[in-house]
């Protein structure tokens, strides 16, 4: 049988798995990665455990999401994640641009599409439950990554790419990092982020939707999101700008970190796609699991791929969509298998340990 899920853990995640299995309430935080259309093969994933697996939660569960885990994450503390989550994958499929979409028509359908996925009183219910704590990262754009103008973003943003190539912290000139958290949260998920310039900020009624926006609002594709309530003056952009797929320091958590992740690798930041060597590695998350599609489900995907942003201009409407709802269902067998495993205890022996 072909597995069409990996599932690979840190030194103690992997010990811990190997005792007592895949368990719920083993598991402090949620991990959700930058990526735009890629977390369409995570979507039955998503259905099973913000549905079945953490049906019974009570513990707080910490959720750390940039950009499209953000937006993943805004269907958890409402009374029917999973069909909140579907309702994003419907939303975020049939979004169709012009054939030259500028930056204020895609910033636009991405308003449209938000108030229509999270509604004020949705907003209300997450705030006011206390299981699922978001924490949702943006950045504050410093100098010339903070202009509207083309010409001054792509200065900015080249810039930040050189001095990036040298060292991550020297985003620090360009970027600050700013996490928005649930009200019964608390800042120390991140006090210890000393990589970077990194400032606190509550989520509340006024704010949620536009960090929620400036948390996907991607440099030279979508308008900065100015001024979001409760934060500092300033342009807020992508939080995967910083913290793409992540390499914060989280191994001493209490608990496991589950990451269900599109990618066979970790990037850290945004810049550094083209630097292979500058990956999040096993040693850095002892206590991580990671859920990952196998080579096998890729290939066995239409184009050999999963969904990206180049679809939009790669493929007509009627194409990408097709594709993309073949991605989904592809991820939702990916889903019953994983599901198979833990539930029959099987994921004792198809886990792998994440070794470098």
């Amino acid at each position: 049988m072909t597995n069409w899920v990996e599932v690979k853990a840190g030194q103690r995640a992997f010990a811990q798995i190997q005792e007592h299995g895949l368990r719920q309430d083993d598991i402090s935080l949620l991990l959700g990665a930058s990526g735009g259309p890629k977390w369409f093969i995570l979507q039955g994933l998503d259905n099973y455990f913000f549905g079945d697996f953490f049906s019974q939660r009570q513990a707080p569960l910490e959720l750390l999401g940039t950009s499209a885990g953000a937006w993943r994450f805004a269907s958890l503390g409402r009374s029917n994640a999973a069909e909140a989550s579907a309702l994003f994958s419907r939303l975020y499929r049939a979004t169709v641009y012009s054939d030259k979409p500028d930056v204020r028509e895609i910033t636009d359908k991405a308003i449209e599409l938000l108030h229509e996925y999270v509604p004020n009183e949705a907003i209300t219910e997450i705030l006011n439950q206390q299981t699922f704590r978001h924490h949702m990262i943006v950045v504050r754009s410093k100098g010339l990554s903070a202009s509207e103008s083309r010409l001054g973003q792509s200065i900015g943003l080249l810039k930040a790419a050189a001095l990036n190539a040298i060292s991550r912290r020297t985003l620090a000139s360009s970027f600050e990092r700013v996490v928005f958290h649930h009200p019964s949260a608390q800042p120390p998920l991140g006090s210890d982020w000393n990589d970077l310039p990194t400032q606190h900020v509550t989520l509340t009624q006024d704010n949620f939707r536009e960090a929620l926006l400036a948390s996907g609002s991607i440099p030279m594709v979508l308008a900065g999101v100015k001024d979001i309530p409760g934060a500092p003056p300033g342009i807020y952009r992508d939080g995967g700008v910083t913290d793409y797929h992540f390499d914060l320091p989280l191994g001493a958590r209490d608990g496991l970190i589950l990451y269900p992740h599109f990618q066979r690798e970790i990037i850290p930041g945004w810049f550094d796609k083209g630097l292979k060597k500058r990956r999040t590695r096993a040693e850095q998350w002892p206590n991580a699991v990671l859920i990952m599609p196998t080579q096998e489900f890729i290939d066995a995907l239409p184009y050999q791929k999963i969904p990206d942003r180049h679809d939009f201009a790669n493929l007509d409407v009627a194409s990408r969509q097709k594709f993309w709802q073949q991605a989904t269902d592809a991820g939702y067998r990916l889903a019953e298998q994983l599901q198979d495993w833990i539930e029959s205890g099987e994921i004792r022996q198809k886990v792998q340990r994440w070794e470098d």
